[in-house]
C-alpha cells in the first residue's frame, strides 16, 4: 500500500522539539514512525498526546528504543525515506558522569546513521543538534554563523552550566556530520537557540521553563536571559521539514530568527499580563551575567525557509501554554 509522501522516523517523540515535528508531519501526509524511551519496570509512558494528534490512529507507529543501546532503533527506521534524529541524553546538571553522557549520545547517533544505511530507504538524516554546539569557544564574538563551534577543551576548562552536555551535541554533531560524508548518507544538521512556544507533550519543557523565569520567579537563571536567541517551535519543526524535504541542503544550518534581552522579556509581561509580580526595571539592570552570542541564520534564510513567529507572539503563545495547562496561576 502507498503510504502517501513517504514514512519517516522521528527520534525522541515524547519531546518537546519532537512532538510538534511529529504533529507537522502528519498534517502534511506523511506517515510516522517515533521512538520513545521504555519507563521503569511496571509503568507505562503516557503517548496520549501524541496518538490522540490528528491522523495518529492511521499514520503514526510508535516504537520502544534507547541511545544506550543504538540496535534498538533499527526496526522504527525500516522502510523510512528519511529520519529526523531528536532524541539526545540530557543532563544540564551534571548528575551523570560526563563520559556516560558523551557517549550515549555519540553512540546512539552513529548507530542509527548504521541503520539508516542498512535500511537502504533512507534517502536523508535530519539532525537536532544545539546551540550549545556553536557558543561556548573563545572567539567573543557577538554573532556566530555555522562556522563556529563549540570548543570542548574551553568548555573541560570553564566547565560553564550544562558543560557535559554541551560537549556532548558538539561531539555528536560532528560525528554524524563525518559518517554522513564517508558513507555516502545525505546528512544534515540542524541549530537550534532557546526554543519557546506552545506545547503538547506531557512535561513543562526545559527551554519553556528557563525562558519565562521571570514568571516562575526562578532568579537561578536570570543571569543566562541577559540576551539569548531564540526560536519558536513551530518554526523550528518546520526548518526540520524544511530542510528533509530541500533538494539539496549541505552541512548544518542555525534556526533563530532573533535574540532577545531579560529587560525586552520584562517590558514585554509589564505591558501584557500586569497581574504578574516582577523585579523592578532596576534590579533587572543590575543583575550580572552572559550575553549569549546571536545564532546567525542567514543560511536557512538563503535556502528559502521563511520564519513566520516574531519575538512578541512566540513569547505570548508560551506563556498562554502555560496557564491553560496550570503551569501558570
Amino acid at each position: 500500500m502507498a503510504e502517501g509522501k513517504g514514512r519517516v522516523c522521528v527520534t525522541g517523540g515524547t519531546g518537546f522539539i519532537a512532538s510538534i515535528i511529529i504533529r507537522n508531519l502528519l498534517q502534511e501526509g506523511y506517515y510516522v514512525n517515533t521512538t520513545v524511551r521504555s519507563g521503569p519496570a511496571n509503568s507505562k509512558k503516557d503517548v496520549s498526546f501524541l496518538t490522540n494528534l490528528p491522523g495518529a490512529s492511521e499514520r503514526l507507529q510508535i516504537f520502544n528504543a534507547d541511545l544506550s543501546n543504538p540496535e534498538s532503533f533499527g526496526e522504527s527506521i525500516v522502510g523510512c525515506v528519511g529520519v529526523i534524529h531528536t532524541a539526545s541524553p540530557v543532563d544540564f546538571q551534571v548528575n551523570q558522569p560526563p563520559e556516560t553522557v558523551i557517549k550515549r549520545s555519540v553512540d546512539g547517533a552513529i548507530g542509527i546513521l548504521k541503520a539508516c544505511l542498512d535500511s537502504k530507504t533512507v534517502k536523508r538524516v535530519v539532525y537536532t543538534s544545539s546551540g550549545s554546539a556553536v557558543i561556548h569557544n573563545r572567539s567573543g564574538a557577538q554573532e556566530m554563523d555555522e562556522s563556529y563551534w563549540s570548543d570542548v577543551d574551553f568548555l573541560n576548562e570553564t566547565k560553564q552550566f550544562s558543560w557535559s552536555y554541551a560537549i556532548s551535541k558538539t561531539l555528536a554533531e560532528k560525528a554524524v556530520l563525518e559518517f554522513g560524508e564517508k558513507n555516502g548518507l545525505e546528512v544534515v544538521s540542524l541549530i537550534p537557540p532557546f526554543v519557546l512556544g506552545p506545547f503538547i507533550c506531557a512535561k513543562l519543557p526545559i527551554s519553556v521553563h528557563t525562558s519565562l523565569s521571570l514568571l516562575f520567579n526562578d532568579s537561578d537563571n536570570f543571569g543566562a536571559l541577559l540576551r539569548f536567541p531564540i526560536a519558536h517551535v513551530d518554526d523550528l519543526a518546520r526548518a526540520h521539514i524544511f530542510l528533509f524535504e530541500h533538494p539539496n541542503p549541505k552541512g548544518r544550518y542555525n534556526c533563530s530568527p532573533s535574540s532577545v534581552t531579560l529587560q525586552e522579556i520584562a517590558e514585554f509581561i509589564r505591558s501584557k499580563h500586569p497581574e504578574y509580580k516582577l523585579p523592578s526595571p532596576e534590579s533587572i539592570k543590575e543583575i550580572k551575567g552572559e550575553n549569549i552570542p546571536h545564532m546567525n541564520s542567514k543560511k536557512l534564510i538563503d535556502a528559502g525557509f521563511k520564519f513566520k513567529y516574531g519575538t512578541e507572539e512566540t513569547f505570548e503563545e508560551a506563556i498562554q501554554c502555560c496557564k491553560e495547562k496550570g503551569y501558570l496561576k
